[in-house]
């Protein structure tokens, strides 16, 4: 049996020839909850990513069809959207009338997350003073952040009843 995973980015920028990829989260199904698997700056490569994947049929985003897929392709040189099924939760809450972002459709749906207030240019913004800064506060909280975008894919999933 093939496995779900939910996939979400985090990058420098929205640009996806312009910026890089500074984390690739990637929740499996893992009995009521997720087990999340981060590529981080210099683990993130094309291999890696693969390898992350054996065994997944469905892939599971927000917004993944304008955003996290091309950008992988641009920057990993991987369509997913070829080798996998892949499925955009964002356009199933379109179509229950949830519009907006992640994290409001996550608000609407009484959704929590530990790292509320954190959006994604503060991720690009925490990404920086890692790197320049050396500030492992700053890495250890996008990185939650990011766990927590893959994670809630999971549970918006089964909100909306998408199988």
């Amino acid at each position: 049996m093939s496995r779900r995973c939910y996939l979400d980015i985090e990058t420098t920028g929205i640009s996806r020839d312009a910026y890089e990829i500074t984390v690739i989260g990637l929740g499996f199904e893992h009995g009521r909850g997720v087990r999340v698997v981060q590529l981080v700056g210099g683990g993130i490569g094309d291999t890696a990513l693969v390898q992350a994947l054996t065994g997944v049929g469905t892939i599971y985003t927000y917004n993944g069809r304008r955003f996290d897929l091309p950008f992988i392709k641009s920057r990993l040189h991987l369509d997913l959207a070829r080798e996998f099924t892949h499925r955009d939760l964002m356009y199933d809450c379109w179509q229950g009338g949830l519009k907006g972002g992640l994290k409001r459709v996550e608000e609407r749906l009484g959704i929590s997350r530990q790292t509320k207030g954190i959006d994604g240019w503060m991720a690009v913004r925490l990404w920086w003073d890692y790197l320049n800064n050396r500030n492992l506060d700053a890495l250890g909280t996008l990185l939650t952040y990011n766990a927590e975008d893959v994670a809630n894919l999971r549970v918006l999933r089964e909100k909306l009843g998408v199988d």
